[in-house]
Order: C-alpha cells, then structure tokens, then sequence
C-alpha cells in the first residue's frame, strides 16, 4: 500500500496514475479538499499525515520546497511502518535532500529523493523523466516502480543530493529559456511582429536542436574560430535594446546579457566567438 502527501496538480495526477495500476493510495493535502477529491477515484482521504501514512510501504511527496518537506515528515513520522521507504519528488535544494537522507536514515528509515521533470499531465499518463541519485542498491530495488510513473528514470549515481542538484540545473534552464522567450515576444511586440508571423518561423526552424551542440562548443574550451564573432553578436544585441526603446516595450534579460558582453569585450575577446562569455563558468 501506499500513501502520497501533497495532492496539488502533480502528486493529485500521480495519485490518479497509481489508482490505475491497481494501487492502493492513501492521501494527505494540508487544504482537505484536494485529498478528499480523489476518493472519486479510489484513493482514501486522511485529516492529518500520520494516519494517511499508516500502514503504506512507500511514501511519496510532491511539496513546495524543503521547509514544507521537513514540516510534514515530521508530522507524519507517528504513522511510519517500521522499513517504510519515503520517495521525495519535491523540488529542493541539494543540501536539503543531503541532510534528509541522512537524518532520517538515523531514525531507522530510508529517504530517497527522486525529483521529476514531468507537468501534470505527464503524471497522468506516466511520461516523463524522474531523477535519482544515492543508494545504489536502493535505486536498484526501487526502479521497478519509479519506472511504472514515469518515462524514464535517470540515475546520477551515488551522490545523494546530485539528483536534486540536476533538477535545479534544469528548471535554470527553463526559467532562462522563458524568460528569454518573453523577452522575445517583447521585441516581436516593438517591430510590429505577429503572433502567426512568429509560429510560421518556428514551425520551420527548432532552435532546441542547436542546444546540444552549443552546449558542446561552449565548453570546449576554444573560441578562436568563431561560428558569430562576439562583437556581431553585442551588434545585434544593441539592436533589440534600440528597437524596445524606441518602441517603449521592456526586455528583462537581454540587458544583463548585453553588459556580459561588453566585460568580455572590453578584455579583448570581441573578436573571438561570442560563447566564450560561458568560459569562466564550465565546471571543471
């Protein structure tokens, strides 16, 4: 049996994926209701996270972040089965998800972090990527099921907070690659570019297959055979800040970028290629 906490739009989607293997799922939400909406589906409700843990053999959470985590696991310990294995898909900061294994595994049970890159829906229909790291014997034990809830589980092998550090790398990702799109639309906004003008482009051209082989070049560690000089590259940069300027729109991002080029610029790099401003940042 098993029992989830946290009955938002991912872990209420989780729960109904569960119920359809032919689960049995106990349910916590700290809002009743969220939890209670799901006995339409065949899971079981519970008031408080002791009782919803009672008896379950795996514990999953989706939460908000680490304080929420360390808040309910607490409340929630009175109901432990003793050998009770806790499954954590909450996003949380890599030193959260060190120190929850650790402590808990000091009080006789064991904490595994498994952090997701799936929306709502990928919950629903078991798609996806879930990330693990740690325990590697555990991992082995517990693929099997991680599996039946996801796409793919990715293993970073036994770093217990590596998985938790990759979800945070990728939801960076994201947030850039978002906020880069709005600052997009920003400038389709000043020149006068419609939304069908913008979905023909794309529907012809897919940027997101130049980013493993950008990845590529900026870590390489040689940018003297540039593919887009660096000076071009703040020249067209200085474009889109013009454009939004005379146009009164706001770009939120593009600033910030323009003022790394200019520090690297003003080192010397200009006519070198323009990822290079990714030199002082590649991991060793």
């Amino acid at each position: 049996m098993v029992a989830f906490l946290g009955m938002g739009l991912l872990g209420s989607n989780f729960v109904r994926a569960m119920i359809s293997k032919g689960m049995q799922v106990q349910v916590w939400n700290r809002t009743a209701s969220r939890a209670t909406a799901l006995e339409a589906y065949g899971a079981k409700a519970f008031e408080n996270a002791a009782d919803a843990v009672k008896g379950a053999d795996r514990i999953h959470l989706t939460l908000k972040d680490d304080a929420s985590v360390d808040e309910v696991l607490a409340a929630a310990s009175a109901g432990f089965k003793p050998g009770a294995i806790i499954i954590d898909h909450t996003t949380t900061s890599a030193e959260g998800a060190v120190q929850r294994t650790k402590a808990w595994k000091e009080r006789g049970f064991v904490y595994q972090h498994a952090p997701v890159f799936m929306g709502p829906a990928n919950a629903l229909d078991s798609s996806g990527n879930m990330l693990v790291s740690g325990d590697q014997e555990l991992i082995s034990q517990l693929e099997p099921e991680l599996s039946k809830l996801t796409g793919q589980v990715l293993n970073f092998g036994p770093e217990p907070g590596k998985a938790a550090a990759i979800k945070l790398m990728g939801n960076l990702f994201l947030v850039t690659f978002t906020s880069g799109l709005s600052d997009m639309l920003s400038l389709c906004k000043a020149l006068n570019i419609q939304l069908n003008e913008v979905y023909t482009l794309f529907s012809a051209w897919n940027p997101g297959a130049q980013v493993a082989p950008r990845l590529k070049r900026m870590t390489a560690g040689t940018y003297d055979s540039p593919s887009w000089e660096l000076n071009m590259a703040r020249k067209d940069t200085q474009l889109f800040l013009n454009a939004a300027a005379q146009n009164g729109t706001h770009l939120a991002v593009i600033p910030a970028i323009a003022e790394e080029m200019d520090r690297w610029i003003a080192k010397g790099h200009g006519n070198q290629d323009w990822t290079i401003i990714a030199k002082d940042n590649i991991p060793a």
